[in-house]
């Protein structure tokens, strides 16, 4: 989009404010006037008003400069926490387990009144007193920055793009249908037919996709054995949901028995088993495809960030993309993958099969039987009211003082998911963060309880960072990756909680090699959304069935050049099942470069209160990534510390020292 103003109406507007404020305002007022004339459109009034706008709007006066921060600030956090309560609101009966569901709740879910506030911000000239008097910076160019400084940074950054209202409407409506699409993506276990006729799976078992058929399959090593061949079956249904050769009449339905092996579905009265029919028709991309389409259209007004890629990584996550990619290659090239490969297979005693990416026995829990887990999550927390009451006390075993786990447990409500689980934030202090599980009938199974862990670390993440941070301008932690160091560490002391777990040599070195298989096992998985939203770039006509096979190409790509040496089979496009790549928009790599901070912090709170040194690292707030673990760990951010211990682990597992 050209500039509206020119080079010399810029020029004598900045000599204005100079002739007025003195030559010590010469720097500032450049830079403002440049940053304004970068999103003044002719909607916005002609040269001479944008003139008269700047000469009227700028400060000199370092008094007047900082009450103007000030009341950015606590406008901005007006305005961003009753937009996040608002949503919730209207999201409630797609997201929640509490109503039924009526034809009207995805509308619901797609309206946000917010979404035209970037217009309004505009059109009242409000961003462009922002970007008058505060400086946008994207770098480290200017060294080491005071706090108030950074807040002025955050501050800018809200209004680096602008997205007109219909244009953001168009965005929410395609991601909320896609994650309609996944909320709802459940498989009824107890309708899986075996092809020697068996019904491996419990009536009444239902499993979202992609996470819990991913966590039956790992719940399954307890008995690695017996359950091969449900975990084979798994797969299968795995493979033809990514291939959409999975039949749509099975896709949430209790009313049809389904042999995925070869594809037959039986319908209660069909009398027998019949040819798959009407597969699901590459609604899967179908959803992707929408979400990149409402995506691409943002770029024509996001000059700075001209795609969702730059948008993600350069203006999100402020790591490069090529910097994620390589920190993904470099645990994902790492030779001690084969080791670790070949410490399951011994574990095993059988060759390595695709769904071992998911293999779950370096963990603490894999000494405990799954029902033994279930029943004793189940008499701790009936109901999910159970599992609220006993946030202040789960704090308190991970080391939190009791003030501090009340004033948490005080900004955190529990409610029943309709997924498999997420946290969502609060956008304000006078508003709680909301830890969204799912508890079945009878209650929480350990499954649940697990994720409720993991949620629960996003969740005190979001309560420290907004309510103790100096600044509501630089409330949250760097990106994404940070919220899910501190979800996994959470996760990762889940025994310890119920009082199950110890920390000796053997389950530090067990913690290290799961930490590293896993860091591979979403390594790929991140790369897989990376190349897939590359392709749509390159093709942006592409069908549904066109986006299916590259997905599925791209897949079976990345795991034969970098996990069919570590498990000896190839071909597999199993990496493709993950549901965020359908309705998160390139959120994947945030997941591997997670479990790289994840144990980078650990290295540095062990033989530390994890709580205080939690509190410390959040109160830093939104800094860049490289200058939040400078601060938190004492230095960059880096897979050598992972892959450095891994190796340690695996010597420690196979000699016994």
């Amino acid at each position: 989009m050209k500039r509206y103003i020119d080079d010399a109406r810029i020029g004598s507007t900045v000599q204005e404010l100079v002739d007025e404020h003195g030559g010590e305002s010469a720097v500032r007022a450049r830079q403002g006037v440049t940053q304004v004339a970068a999103f003044w459109r002719e909607t916005d009034g002609s040269a001479d008003e944008f003139a008269a706008f700047c000469k009227a709007q700028f400060l000199s006066d370092p008094t007047k400069i900082e009450a103007l921060l000030k009341r950015f600030e606590v406008n901005l956090e007006s305005m961003s926490g009753n937009a996040v309560a608002l949503v919730r609101t209207l999201r409630e009966a797609v997201d929640l387990d509490r109503v039924e569901a009526l034809p009207a709740d995805l509308l619901f879910a797609t309206l946000n009144p917010f979404d035209h506030l970037s217009d309004d911000v505009y059109q009242t000239r409000v961003a462009f007193v922002a970007l008058l008097n505060f400086p946008v910076a994207r770098d480290e160019a200017a060294g080491q920055r005071t706090r108030r400084e950074w807040a002025a940074i955050r501050l800018t950054g809200a209004f680096a793009m602008r997205i007109p209202g219909e244009v953001r409407q168009q965005v929410t409506s395609a991601y909320a249908r896609a994650e309609d699409y996944i909320t709802n993506y459940n498989l009824h276990m107890g309708d899986l037919v075996a092809p020697d006729g068996r019904r491996p799976f419990p009536p009444g078992l239902v499993l979202l996709s992609h996470w819990g058929l991913r966590d039956h399959i790992k719940a399954m090593y307890s008995d690695a054995v017996k359950n091969l061949p449900d975990q084979r079956l798994i797969y299968q249904v795995m493979q033809r949901i990514v291939r959409q050769e999975i039949p749509a009449v099975v896709i949430d339905n209790p009313g049809v028995d389904w042999e995925p092996v070869q594809n037959l579905v039986s319908p209660r009265d069909a009398g027998g088993p019949v040819p798959m029919q009407n597969r699901e028709n590459d609604v899967r991309f179908a959803r992707l495809l929408d979400v990149f389409k409402a995506e691409r259209r943002q770029d024509a007004f996001s000059p700075l960030f001209p795609s969702h890629i730059d948008r993600k990584f350069r203006f999100e996550r402020e790591i490069p993309e090529a910097a994620v990619e390589g920190l993904l290659k470099d645990v994902l090239t790492s030779p001690i993958a084969k080791d670790v490969g070949r410490l399951i297979t011994s574990r095993l005693g059988r060759t390595l099969e695709p769904f071992d990416i998911w293999y779950d026995g370096f963990k603490a829990r894999s000494s405990f039987k799954v029902d033994d887990l279930d029943r004793k999550v189940m008499s701790r927390y009936p109901t999910l009211d159970a599992f609220q009451a006993d946030i202040p006390g789960i704090l308190g075993r991970l080391g939190f003082a009791a003030d501090t786990a009340r004033f948490l447990a005080d900004h955190i409500v529990v409610d029943p998911a309709r997924g498999s689980g997420h946290a969502m934030g609060a956008g304000m202090r006078t508003d709680s963060a909301h830890l969204r599980t799912r508890v079945p009938k009878g209650g929480m199974n350990y499954k649940g309880y697990n994720i409720a862990l993991h949620e629960l670390g996003h969740c005190v993440e979001q309560v420290l960072t907004l309510n103790r941070v100096d600044s509501t301008l630089m409330a949250g932690v760097p990106n994404t990756a940070f919220t899910e160091a501190f979800a996994f560490i959470f996760q990762e002391r889940d025994l310890e909680v119920l009082g199950l777990g110890t920390r000796d040599a053997t389950t530090k070195a067990l913690a290290a090699v799961d930490a590293f298989w896993m860091s591979f096992e979403i390594s790929g998985v991140g790369l897989l959304d990376m190349e897939t939203w590359r392709w749509m770039y390159a093709h942006p006509d592409a069908t549904p069935a066109q986006l299916r096979e590259a997905v599925v190409a791209k897949a079976i790509e990345i795991w034969n050049a970098y996990y069919a040496p570590a498990l000896g089979v190839k071909d597999s496009p199993v990496l493709a099942i993950y549901s965020h790549m359908i309705s998160s928009g390139l959120y994947l790599p945030d997941y591997p470069i997670g479990h790289l901070i994840q144990f980078q912090i650990e290295k540095q709170i062990e033989g530390r209160n994890l709580a205080t040194e939690m509190e410390r690292m959040c109160v830093q707030g939104r800094l860049t990534p490289d200058r939040w673990m400078q601060g938190s760990v004492g230095g960059p951010l880096s897979a050598k510390p992972l892959i450095d211990a891994a190796r340690a682990g695996v010597k420690i597992l196979v000699n016994g020292r």
